[in-house]
């Protein structure tokens, strides 16, 4: 062993080791230097320990005293306690420091671009901070993030190894399908004017894997979508994709539930209950304007429809005549944190809605007995009295309503929700509380009216419920999947569903999004191919890591739980990708 190796970590020293002669490798956190002292504080992911420099060696104190911050060291000396009253109990090390007799600079470093340490979270520019990210991944924020995903795909492989499940990986070259986001092409050198396209998920391959007899399978998937990008997303991410043979939706959803259960006690030991609550879709829509409710908190949509229909506010029948809906939130309490201008046009909340298609914001305040605002005069007293018991009001309440077709109702309302729960403080955002359930019976289908055409809610090879198959062939917008979302905290963390296993039934699921017979053999033809011979009923779930990760480390940025994310833009920042390549590597590609 080379005299400068560590013998120990600098998280690891305690009193009882005190007396011995240790070495230890790190960089300096900070330095701080006297006349004839120098403290080094020494990092590395296992802590920091307290270096003193009190040497009558004039080299060893010249060493010390030309050191700077991430310099790369190695110390060696004896464990000794600090100092009656020098302790720090903040750190796990706090009680000794490293009297150094020798020290090695084992690398030298110029002046960090930003600081390392975090105080306060003061941290710099983002983009700096992703253009040097082995820097930012020093930090101890950074470093537990990455622990504790680490310590969630352990968790993953140990209870689902336990339970039978057998880890396959698939395929990252494989064939483009026009459905769901923008694939990433990749040219082939071999077949020029040929492409791959990079996995958006395991999905088709872990289907044939079901009638391939791998009964129970499951992997830690990377997967790639071409999409924009906002706070909780990535270009590339990463999923536990699962799936299992003779199972219905029970199956999976206890699966789901004992792994999570596992999940949150061994990486935050914390208990929850189960089983999860269920939701149904429509549910969701109707009192929270989402398919993906936070429900830390209550504050419900309500639909005032058949209430409004009495008043003689004209911009609410008409929308009523029209088909729309008419829905509205009770902000309880609200009256005085919110003024007149800011409920008006043009004002916060009702420029707020509008950025969801929202064509305004109309409200009225709860004031003792009566209402008062924009449109309390549309409103006869008797109908006043009905409208507050339907939103459960109470005076200092504020009484918020969109009138539009209903999808856009459900966006705006449901983004306002979130929205006012923020505002009014509603829920802590640090506190460790975690809501989830399951939604369930989704549309299958949902219309373009611009393409004038069905799509797949889901994907196109999601079973449709047993009792709806016959409205494939007469209303396809009455059919409900057997597909289900894990919700937690407002997030959609997993989504799955149970499979089409008749050719039969997915030839008809084709033919409702339009694929003729030919065109759905030219894009999945394998597949189809597969579920002739013997593939039995099967279903499965993906949920995505880094989203789990973000809400067990309390972080809302999806960079802050990958090592090397791109920025908001697609950009490596780091290494610079994307970046032009030189023109014989695209002759070789066949492309100019």
């Amino acid at each position: 062993m080379s005299d400068w190796q560590r013998t120990h970590t600098c998280g690891e020293l305690r009193e009882s080791h005190i007396g011995q002669t240790v070495t230890l490798n790190g960089w300096v956190n900070t330095y701080r230097s006297y006349n004839n002292q120098v403290f080094v504080d020494l990092r590395d992911r296992y802590g920091v320990t307290q270096v003193v420099f009190e040497s009558e060696d004039a080299e060893l104190q010249k060493l010390a005293n030309s050191v700077g911050r991430e310099f790369v060291l190695s110390v060696t000396g004896a464990v000794a306690a600090r100092l009656k009253g020098k302790e720090n109990a903040k750190l796990a090390t706090g009680a000794v420091e490293l009297k150094a007799s020798a020290a090695k600079v084992l690398n030298a470093c110029p002046t960090p671009p930003f600081e390392i340490t975090e105080f306060g979270n003061e941290l710099a520019n983002e983009d700096i901070r992703l253009q040097y990210r082995y820097l930012d991944l020093r930090r101890k924020t950074l470093q537990d993030t990455m622990i504790l995903r680490h310590r969630l795909c352990k968790t993953i492989r140990d209870t689902l190894d336990a339970q039978g499940f057998l880890e396959v990986e698939t395929p990252l070259l494989g064939k483009s399908s026009p459905e769901g986001a923008r694939d990433y092409l990749v040219p082939s050198r071999v077949y020029h004017g040929e492409w791959f396209a990079l996995p958006q998920s395991p999905q088709l391959y872990k289907q044939l894997l079901m009638v391939a007899g791998y009964d129970k399978y499951f992997q830690i998937a990377r997967c790639l979508r071409d999409e924009d990008l906002r706070a909780d997303r990535q270009p590339e991410f990463t999923q536990l994709d699962m799936e299992m043979s003779f199972i219905e939706m029970e199956d999976i959803f206890r699966v789901i539930e004992n792994l999570s259960k596992a999940i949150f006690k061994d990486c935050l030991d914390i208990d929850i209950p189960t089983p999860f609550r269920r939701m149904g879709y429509d549910e969701a829509m109707l009192k929270y304007g989402s398919d993906k409710p936070d429900l830390r908190y209550a504050l419900e949509i309500v639909d005032v429809g058949a209430v409004a229909a009495k008043s003689e506010f004209k911009v609410f029948k008409d929308v009523l005549a029209s088909g729309g809906v008419i829905r509205g939130l009770c902000a309880k309490g609200a009256a005085d944190k919110f003024s007149n201008s800011d409920l008006k046009p043009g004002g916060k909340l009702s420029e707020h809605v509008g950025r969801y298609g929202a064509k305004g914001l109309a409200w009225m305040k709860v004031e003792g007995d009566k209402l008062t605002g924009s449109i309390e005069k549309f409103f006869p007293a008797a109908v006043q009295q009905e409208l507050r018991q339907v939103m459960n009001a109470e005076s200092g309440d504020v009484l918020l309503f969109v009138a539009d077709k209903e999808s856009v109702v459900c966006d705006a309302l449901g983004a306002l929700r979130i929205h006012l729960a923020s505002l009014l403080k509603l829920y802590d955002p640090d506190a460790k509380v975690f809501n989830i359930l399951w939604v369930v019976d989704f549309p299958s289908f949902m219309y373009d009216a611009e393409d004038k055409r069905w799509v797949a809610n889901h994907h196109p090879f999601t079973a449709p419920r047993d009792e709806d198959i016959p409205h494939l062939d007469t209303d396809p917008g009455k059919v409900k999947a057997k597909a289900y979302d894990l919700v937690m905290n407002g997030y959609e963390v997993g989504g799955g569903s149970i499979r089409i296993h008749s050719p039969v039934v997915q030839s008809k699921a084709f033919q409702v999004l339009g694929m003729d017979e030919e065109t759905a053999k030219s894009r999945f033809g394998f597949l189809l191919d597969a579920l002739k011979f013997g593939a039995p009923p099967h279903g499965g779930i993906a949920l995505g890591i880094d989203r789990w990760v973000m809400m067990l480390a309390g972080t809302t940025n999806i960079r802050d739980v990958i090592a090397f994310p791109k920025n908001a833009k697609s950009r490596d920042l780091m290494t610079g990708a994307p970046a032009g390549v030189d023109n014989r590597q695209l002759k070789d590609l066949g492309l100019k």
